[in-house]
């Protein structure tokens, strides 16, 4: 048996194809008897409206689509919670695609969402090729970077000061005594979180007159298992930290693992400092304290400022939308004690 068709609703409540699409489309004016007319006969028939065929009528698919760079990043996995949450309230969907920090999928992943025709596009990675940065650079949909800000890009970015939210971090560790501090650093491809984030630590440390080690400094991926691999090297130099910045709470959290596994105590040996202010900070023991992104604010900032950009809104954003870091003071930082201070 074929799918009733929208004629077949038209026909069983006696009224016009027109006046059908008027109250699938949540119009206003229709009268209230012809309305429950059309809604009855949807329910006698089981009739199910085409999204597509709407979305043409309608020149508008209520669809976000949002590219990942990995959806396993405790910062990543919060954030996205939010984006979903801010864009259900307002009615929109999400097709969310996970691109594992590969650059390709992300081009096949923005070339689906040109096909299905989402109303908007959120991007959360600032690796672009040329590729990339000559297709959204020809896309007539609006575009939003969130937590990142590429070069050379005409789009607005939702973000924080990364520059300086890892200066007052290590300048933190700083004013508890620490002079040997090590930095776990993400990838230096990245302009936000790899070089604003080392830049950052660097001008802290050269502020204060502290020595930058190389053998303190170490980078990886972000990820859980970088903190501890990163941290392994440092533990097998003669000279170890007395503290740990680590860009991302997941490799915080690898830190402080491989800090445990070898005999040693945080923050009795060496305290650690993270950065995001994820779930992960408050699970963990010691708690994690971290330089903290408003990652919710930054969630639903981010969809607002895209629905301002679809909708032509009076205030659509003309530049960056910069949010306020702070610092979330924990128990896994102590202060370095003055009889052996280096």
């Amino acid at each position: 048996m074929m799918a009733p068709k929208i004629k077949d609703v038209a026909k069983h409540a006696g009224v016009s194809v027109t006046t059908v699409s008027r109250v699938l489309n949540g119009e206003k004016y229709v009268k209230d008897d012809l309305r429950a007319r059309v809604q009855r006969a949807i329910d006698e028939l089981g009739y199910s409206p085409s999204h597509i065929a709407r979305s043409l009528v309608r020149q508008k698919t209520n669809l976000i689509g949002v590219i990942v760079p990995d959806v396993t990043s405790s910062f990543y996995s919060t954030i996205l919670s939010t984006i979903e949450k801010t864009a259900s309230l307002n009615d929109y969907n999400l097709l969310v695609c996970n691109i594992i920090e590969d650059i390709d999928k992300e081009l096949k992943y923005l070339q689906v969402f040109q096909q299905m025709r989402v109303d908007g596009i959120i991007i959360m990675h600032e690796k672009i090729n040329d590729d990339i940065r000559e297709f959204i650079g020809k896309l007539d949909i609006p575009i939003i970077f969130s937590s990142v800000k590429p070069v050379e890009q005409r789009f607005v970015s939702v973000i924080i000061d990364d520059y300086a939210a890892a200066y007052d971090a290590t300048r933190h560790l700083i004013d508890l005594g620490h002079t040997r501090i090590g930095f776990l650093g993400g990838d230096m491809r990245d302009i936000t979180s790899g070089q604003n984030r080392y830049i950052g630590y660097s001008h802290a440390l050269a502020d204060r007159g502290i020595k930058t080690e190389e053998t303190f400094i170490q980078f990886g991926d972000y990820k859980t298992q970088s903190g501890y691999d990163l941290m392994k090297v440092m533990l097998d130099q003669e000279t170890i930290p007395t503290a740990i910045f680590a860009v991302s709470d997941d490799m915080a959290v690898g830190a402080m693992n491989c800090i445990h596994d070898h005999g040693f105590k945080v923050p009795q040996d060496i305290s650690v400092i993270g950065f995001d202010g994820s779930q992960l900070t408050e699970q963990v023991r010691p708690r994690l304290s971290s330089m903290e992104q408003p990652i919710l604010e930054m969630g639903k900032v981010t969809v607002d400022k895209l629905l301002d950009l679809i909708t032509g809104s009076e205030n659509s954003p003309k530049k960056d939308v910069i949010l306020q870091h702070r610092l979330v003071v924990r128990d896994s930082c102590r202060t370095y004690p003055d009889d052996i201070k280096a």
